[in-house]
């Protein structure tokens, strides 16, 4: 799993489940308003934990755990799918889509700005 700092489980939960289309694994509640909450891509072993941000620190670095540059990459078995989706469900694209020797790809930004890639590889070439 990877950690990711959130503003508000609930708003996340609804980006994450809503507009990408993950799977809420798991909302635990711990006690003193933290939750154990994992969120996972479709067909993912790996996900997201849910943490939200406590302390001045913390909070400033909720859309920026990257510090601007993408930060994390989903792979789609159909680019063409997903990005047609997600585009309807109002997430926001920030580049065109490209095509790479590696494959199909575009950059969105989640809910708090962090940018991700989107990416279907190409195949990989016959030998």
């Amino acid at each position: 799993m990877t950690a990711f700092l959130v503003d508000d489980y609930d708003e996340a939960i609804l980006f994450f489940v809503g507009s990408l289309g993950f799977t809420l694994r798991e909302d635990t509640a711990l006690g003193d308003g933290k939750r154990w909450v994992v969120v996972t891509p479709p067909g993912a072993a790996g996900g997201l934990l849910l943490g939200r941000a406590v302390g001045e620190r913390q909070r400033a670095a909720v859309g920026d755990q990257s510090g601007g540059r993408v930060f994390l990459f989903l792979e789609t078995d159909d680019f063409a799918r997903d990005h047609f989706a997600y585009s309807k469900r109002g997430v926001r694209f920030v580049e065109p889509l490209r095509r790479q020797d590696y494959g199909t790809v575009a950059v969105f930004e989640d809910l708090y700005g962090n940018r991700w890639d989107l990416i279907e590889r190409a195949p990989a070439p016959r030998r």
